[in-house]
């Protein structure tokens, strides 16, 4: 590994040779930093409100938003392989200054306002895991660019590998949930068939909008340049057919983790005719609907990963939308 990829990652990943498998796990990581994107403290919101106000029924929104994260992030993927440059770099030299500007402060916002949902889903996960203070979560939240410098001078894969942990920490916990919660299957499966009145219209554009965010694409035609294609075209071929399957993967993984979300608000709270708005509250009533302390201790082990894992990656997209519109460059901790 030498030198530097954008968005301040270290070096580029040798591209393995050898089995399908072996060349596969090379490209494996990228997707799955962009997916935490895709499960952040904000998804949690809208999942949670949709399922104990509405029970299953709109599973359906969350796969057709799913469908639209996967295509979307994989035309970035493909960009970024191709092309050598990252979507806000193509911006940059194909749109005039006006269009470039008005799409940097856009994206600005975007990264803006979901890293304010990532900073409280970790700051409200170290209050009701530990009791720690708000204003002390907050100071501890704000420190967290320290292990994300440390990981950063291990290497993209290490960075990659401890995403990964945390992702599958999210899932794990909320397979939990699931269990616990005991759904009516019939009725999950009920969900995926599109349906769609006046009343439900609000909370299903907040998930669509929750999910579909611009700065992830930004990150992922970024990423994807960490590993070290032959700039050829059977090269970047191979690495755009590798990097297809693991946004598939990674992706998927998001919606079973939003989708695990949704089913247990519809199990616990919906079914108890409890309308649930508040991160807050779902932990408190968790344990009395359920009658089970380990299920709010999962809720907020989740949201402690799932908040952390995205300030890590919010920081990497605002370093890429930064360098890519306006060719700066900031220092992790300033960027921060």
């Amino acid at each position: 590994m030498s030198g530097q990829t954008k968005g301040g990652l270290p070096g580029k990943v040798p591209v393995t040779h050898g089995s399908w498998l072996r060349r596969l796990l090379t490209f494996v990581g990228p997707a799955y930093l962009v997916s935490v994107g895709y499960m952040d403290p904000g998804n949690w919101a809208t999942d949670i409100e949709a399922g104990s106000r509405f029970g299953y029924t709109l599973i359906w929104v969350l796969l057709l938003s799913n469908l639209m994260a996967v295509l979307l992030q994989t035309l970035a993927a493909r960009l970024g392989i191709v092309t050598g440059h990252d979507l806000a770099q193509g911006c940059r030299q194909e749109y005039p200054r006006f269009a470039r500007v008005l799409l940097w402060a856009l994206a600005e916002l975007a990264i803006t306002a979901t890293d304010l949902a990532e900073a409280l889903g970790t700051i409200i996960g170290l209050n009701l895991l530990f009791h720690i203070p708000l204003l002390w979560g907050c100071a501890i939240t704000a420190l967290d660019i320290f292990l994300f410098l440390m990981l950063q001078h291990f290497g993209v894969r290490k960075l990659e590998a401890f995403i990964v942990v945390l992702v599958a920490t999210i899932g794990g916990c909320f397979m939990i949930e699931v269990v616990l919660s005991k759904p009516e299957w019939h009725a999950v499966a009920a969900g995926f068939i599109p349906r769609l009145d006046s009343s439900m219209l609000y909370v299903a554009i907040g998930i669509i909008g929750a999910t579909v965010m611009p700065h992830n694409l930004y990150l992922h035609s970024s990423l994807v340049q960490s590993r070290a294609v032959a700039n050829t075209f059977t090269g970047k071929r191979e690495a755009c057919r590798f990097n297809g399957v693991d946004s598939v993967i990674a992706l998927n993984a998001a919606f079973f983790v939003n989708a695990a979300i949704l089913i247990t608000a519809a199990a616990v709270f919906h079914k108890q005719g409890i309308v649930v708005t508040e991160t807050e509250q779902a932990h408190t009533l968790l344990e009395r609907l359920l009658g089970e302390s380990v299920a709010p201790f999962a809720f907020a082990v989740a949201l402690l990963a799932s908040g952390q894992s995205s300030t890590i990656t919010g920081t990497i997209s605002g370093q890429v939308v930064m360098e890519g519109f306006l060719n700066l460059r900031f220092t992790p901790w300033a960027r921060r």
